[in-house]
């Protein structure tokens, strides 16, 4: 090998050590979930749980009839299933109830997709697997049950669990596409493709 070779071969891997360091600073601070070798991003349940926590409360009047709020959520994943299970404590509130304020508890299921324009993972076709509420019986529980359910359904639908950056999809020169959405028991994991 002659000395002109060496120093070639110095120089490349000079270099790419040199790309190798600057692709690792944003693989360490945006990609803590990014596995480069199965091209899989995961994020973890108290990730999830922080970002879903700020987003609520949520509030929704139905037609002027009553109001529902959730507050306090709390995220569990169902693998079997592949949804990602909402639990929150939920007020309704109307004038024609006595007392004008029913309080209890709401869980709520969901599958997951990818919304591309705000690069975030959104709640798709959420469904109340659960209403409970304090202090009402009989029909009225049946039918405040029914109307919160619904509230709920339609308040959670599209809301954002998860939002990359756009330089969170990118590594050098690749900029990633998110391909299969899989929940595990601990977190979420999307492919990049």
């Amino acid at each position: 090998m002659t000395h002109r070779d060496l120093a070639a071969r110095r120089r490349l891997l000079a270099s790419g050590g040199a790309l190798l360091l600057l692709g690792a600073a944003p693989l360490r601070s945006a990609w803590a979930g990014f596995n480069f070798f199965t091209s899989e991003y995961t994020a973890s349940r108290e990730e999830l749980q922080a970002q879903v926590a700020k987003k609520f409360p949520l509030r929704q009047s139905a037609g002027g009839l009553f109001d529902v709020t959730l507050r306090d959520p709390r995220l569990d994943l169902d693998a079997s299933a592949n949804r990602a299970m909402l639990s929150t404590a939920v007020t309704i509130a109307s004038p024609f109830l006595n007392p004008a304020q029913v309080g209890g508890q709401l869980a709520v299921s969901s599958l997951l997709r990818y919304d591309p324009e705000t690069l975030s993972l959104r709640l798709d076709q959420p469904r109340a697997e659960r209403v409970v509420l304090d202090g009402v019986g009989g029909q009225d529980a049946v039918r405040l049950q029914r109307a919160g359910a619904a509230v709920a359904q339609e308040l959670l639908q599209g809301q954002a669990l998860h939002t990359f950056r756009k330089e969170d999809l990118t590594v050098g020169r690749k900029t990633y596409e998110i391909g299969d959405i899989t929940v595990l028991a601990d977190g979420i994991k999307v492919q990049l493709k």
